[in-house]
């Protein structure tokens, strides 16, 4: 016993063996480790010991003590430990720090200390900066309010929003200052100008589509909305940039080579935009996702959001908490449920998702057949006269294809919805599932779109001449544009409707008529994925559109400026957060990753159409070029021989493969380097479990010496009564 309350006197020289220390958990697993190798043991006892204050001696008992953790000996601080290190970090009050401070900089030589005001001042300036750039950000009120009213959940779809105005704006500034720009300032100066102009007359036609003669109103409305008509011939779209190059006094501008690369470096920003705003939302989901024991914990104690202020939000706080605590022990119990599995069971799970998983496959084939066929229905209307419709039944077929695809964005979630629940997985995975399934309807209804159209523009080369359909498509490449601009048309309409005709109504309602089947609906929830796959959806469309529709950047920045401002209205007055919210520290990273994802999906028809179709021979500056991609060879050619040498070189296949290898080496590296990162950090999770299991030991060690000492003190108590002694002892219990 005397060991152990000798363990806890701070002015006592313990025993070299001390059997306490060596009974620690961390130290018996160090033990038992490397149980093979007796020195190492003999070392790490020592390291162990030296942790927690055990020494050989007494001298060292006596250093231990003159030292504190900070450098500081019993007369003051060590010179030789303070001079190098900040004031703050140094255990002083602030007078003494001040004059610590004074001291360093009076040491300094009349060179460094200009190189530490000049560093300080750089320091302040850069500070203010990023004071002048916060406030100057947009929506700032908007979004704090937002935050204060219902937490960071939300205010994460709102600053994915506002992210993106900011990546629209940047693409219409990259596309209007090196394409339309110097087209308009061309034509409206006497600069020289090189039009373009087919070698075959037949080709080269363009027809006008403008309405001639008296136009009744409601027609220029279905221009205004389907982008036909007099918006056809306006530079919105890719028909009427009809210029080869523009000769300055001292060089030529060649807006083919121009537009090519806008489209090039407009993804190439958009790619690397993405990328650095994910690498932080990754880390943390990688951190949070791997800290499974402490994941109680943190939500019981650390998972409250202080930025919430609204009662309602505070409410709707405390459910969305203990939703995450039902989930996570949810999923614990479907892990031992899955664990404890007999060989039946699973066969009976795995059919019964493999049966639902091809029913998903045959709805989507149900929704592309759908697609396809409105698409080729509305294509072959518009080709007719449009006299013999009225303005109603023209305007339908006009968005046959958008109304078609909104409908299956619209139906499929709720089929997907009541399916998984089949399923049996893991709430968590049920929503990923779900999104992922709804994210892949949306992005490859737009690739059915296209490939409608494809299949309408190309023909075998003995009915064309031109190498595209040229009597029903005069101008594909403006007509895949008008398609994209009436995508984003028409999902900005729908948002709007929905808003307007669904959701004001249902929150009058709710709040007003008693009904029960209106009580059981309740109010709008706002759920945060699915709104961000709605503005993804956009995003996608207008990667695409660029291309073939140059303005649409700048019609897509004021439709997400005006969505910023109808969803805060919805969200205040009508919705509320969704009971069920997606898990806040994975919501960045992955909106991001489907971003991502939806940027891939649109280069690849953007590839296609500049290297595989035939560029119409009547409009935009590719006329005197097979493909859009001609244009880089001939320019290429042009150049100094030194510099096209060395872009042949790097794009030859040696460059190529020997990239393609010192690629996969840097890999290679980052992956073991990931590997050892990865080591490293379970090595120190399991160093603080292992200091968690050594203070709850020690804790226990304690709690029983002071039992000891207490049970002793009524022993001696009722001893002294037997004896006839009536003094009272004063025993001291250590601390």
């Amino acid at each position: 016993m005397d060991n152990v309350d000798g363990a806890f006197l701070s002015r006592r020289v313990v025993a070299v063996n001390n059997p306490l220390l060596d009974q620690l958990p961390s130290y018996q697993t160090l033990l038992y480790r490397r149980k093979s190798s007796g020195s190492s043991s003999t070392k790490r006892r020592r390291v162990s010991r030296g942790r927690y204050g055990s020494t050989s001696s007494g001298g060292g008992t006596q250093d231990v003590r003159g030292k504190c953790a900070y450098g500081r000996t019993q007369d003051g601080p060590s010179r030789s430990t303070t001079e190098h290190r900040l004031a703050r970090e140094l255990p002083l009050n602030m007078a003494e720090k001040r004059r610590h401070k004074l001291q360093l900089y009076r040491d300094l030589s009349g060179w460094k200390q200009w190189r530490s005001s000049a560093g300080h001042y750089l320091k302040r300036m850069r500070e203010e900066g990023s004071v002048v750039f916060s406030s100057m950000q947009l929506w700032r009120t908007d979004i704090h309010l937002i935050e204060g009213m219902f937490g960071t959940g939300i205010l994460s779809y709102f600053s994915f929003l506002r992210f993106l105005v900011l990546l629209n704006f940047m693409m219409f500034l990259l596309i209007f200052s090196f394409v339309i720009l110097p087209v308009i300032v061309a034509k409206r100066t006497s600069s020289n100008l090189t039009v373009t102009s087919g070698e075959e007359i037949e080709c080269s036609v363009y027809p006008p589509r403008s309405r001639q003669g008296l136009v009744v109103f409601h027609q220029y409305i279905t221009d205004l909305l389907s982008g036909t008509g007099f918006l056809e011939q306006t530079y919105l779209f890719y028909g009427s940039y009809m210029v080869e190059s523009i000769q300055f006094p001292s060089f030529s501008y060649s807006v083919p080579i121009a537009y090519l690369l806008c489209t090039i470096a407009y993804l190439l920003l958009s790619l690397l935009w993405i990328v650095k705003r994910s690498v932080t939302g990754f880390k943390r989901k990688l951190i949070r996702d791997e800290d499974r024991f402490q994941s109680f914990c943190n939500k019981i104690f650390a998972a409250w959001d202080c930025c919430i202020t609204n009662e309602n939000a505070a409410r709707l706080k405390h459910k969305s908490l203990l939703y995450e605590l039902k989930t996570d022990l949810e999923e614990e119990r479907i892990r031992q449920k899955i664990a404890e599995r007999s060989r039946q069971e699973k066969c009976r799970i795995y059919t019964l998702r493999f049966t639902l998983n091809l029913f998903v496959i045959c709805v989507l084939a149900a929704c592309f057949y759908a697609i396809y066929i409105a698409t080729i229905f509305s294509q072959q209307i518009q080709a007719q006269a449009s006299q013999q419709y009225t303005f109603i039944v023209a305007l339908i077929f006009e968005y046959l294809p958008s109304i078609v695809i909104t409908m299956a964005n619209f139906i499929t979630p709720i089929i997907f919805t009541i399916i998984i629940s089949f399923e049996d997985y893991s709430p968590a995975f049920e929503i990923r599932f779900t999104l992922l399934r709804c994210v892949f309807m949306r992005l490859a209804s737009i690739g059915v779109l296209l490939f409608s159209l494809w299949s309408q523009i190309r023909c075998p080369e003995t009915d064309c001449p031109c190498g595209y359909n040229k009597k029903l498509y005069p101008c594909w490449e403006t007509h895949v544009g008008q398609e994209m601009y009436k995508l984003l048309i028409f999902d900005f309409l729908i948002i709007g409707a929905v808003t307007l005709f669904v959701e004001f109504p249902r929150k009058i309602l709710v709040n007003h008529c008693d009904y029960a089947l209106v009580k059981w609906l309740g109010q709008q929830e706002f759920a945060i994925p699915h709104n961000v796959l709605e503005i993804i959806y956009g995003q996608t469309i207008c990667w695409i559109g660029a291309f073939y529709c140059p303005l649409l950047p700048a019609i897509n920045t004021i439709k997400y400026y005006l969505v910023f401002y109808i969803k805060k209205v919805t969200l205040v007055n009508n919705c509320r957060p969704a009971s069920r919210p997606f898990r806040a520290s994975s919501s960045t990273f992955f909106f991001l990753a489907v971003l991502l994802i939806g940027l891939v999906l649109a280069t690849v028809p953007i590839i296609v159409s500049m290297t595989q179709i035939r560029s119409s021979g009547s409009c935009g500056p590719f006329v005197n070029y097979n493909t859009s991609w001609a244009v880089v060879p001939q320019t290429v050619s042009l150049l100094h021989p030194h510099l096209r040498s060395f872009l042949t070189t790097l794009s030859s296949e040696a460059f190529a493969v020997s990239f393609f290898v010192i690629t996969c080496m840097a890999m290679l590296y980052v992956i073991a380097l990931a590997g050892a990162y990865k080591r490293v950090i379970n090595q120190l999770r399991d160093q603080l479990v292992m200091e968690g299991r050594d203070k709850r030991f020690l804790i226990q060690k304690l709690c029983q010496a002071q039992a000891n000492s207490s049970s002793r003190l009524v022993q001696g108590y009722h001893g002294n009564r037997r004896h006839g002694s009536t003094g009272v002892y004063m025993v001291q219990v250590p601390t």
